[in-house]
């Protein structure tokens, strides 16, 4: 078996059990799931690493709980900033979100990755294309091919609401 293997097989034997351990310690679902996705990511990291371990479950525990501790010492801090005045708070911390922003996301998740990363970058991050190439690491060509497959793709998937498409609306969502 090799590293890969193990880290998928741990995912299948303990992910529940982990998240309902997390969930109790922090309180928070999203956030649980979030901290033990952490602890299996890095365990891809280092796969073969991963191998050698006596107690696979533990290391992950461990793990998760440290990014779950980290992350509530870095809110504790900028809560302090806030309460001391000396970090202003933001003004819109979540925006509504409309629903053909919500519509869009959708179809954006059906994208693959690359294609996905283009549209975003260029369609609501406003790069140009040369922009998203050198953000990407890939050329011109590339993107342009990525952003007309993506806009094909997603005139397809939202043909039932056409004003999502125009580039306006895709712009500013």
């Amino acid at each position: 078996m090799d590293g890969q293997d193990a880290v998928h097989q741990a995912y299948q034997a303990y992910y529940h059990r982990l998240v309902g351990q997390l969930y109790g310690l922090t309180g928070d679902l999203p956030e649980a799931q979030d901290v033990v996705h952490e602890a299996y990511a890095r365990a891809l990291a280092r796969p073969a690493r991963f191998l050698e371990l006596d107690d696979p479950e533990k290391w992950l525990r461990t793990v998760a709980m440290n990014v779950a501790r980290s992350r509530f010492r870095r809110r504790w801090v900028f809560d302090r900033l806030l309460r001391s005045g000396r970090v202003d708070r933001p003004d819109d911390i979540v925006p509504g979100l409309s629903p053909d922003h919500v519509a869009l996301v959708a179809a954006l998740r059906e994208l693959n990755r690359p294609t996905r990363e283009a549209v975003v970058l260029h369609h609501l991050a406003d790069l140009t294309v040369e922009e998203v190439a050198d953000t990407l690491d890939v050329p011109v060509g590339t993107v342009k091919a990525r952003l007309s497959r993506g806009r094909a793709a997603l005139a397809r998937l939202l043909s039932d609401n056409p004003r999502i498409l125009r580039k306006e609306t895709v712009r500013h969502a």
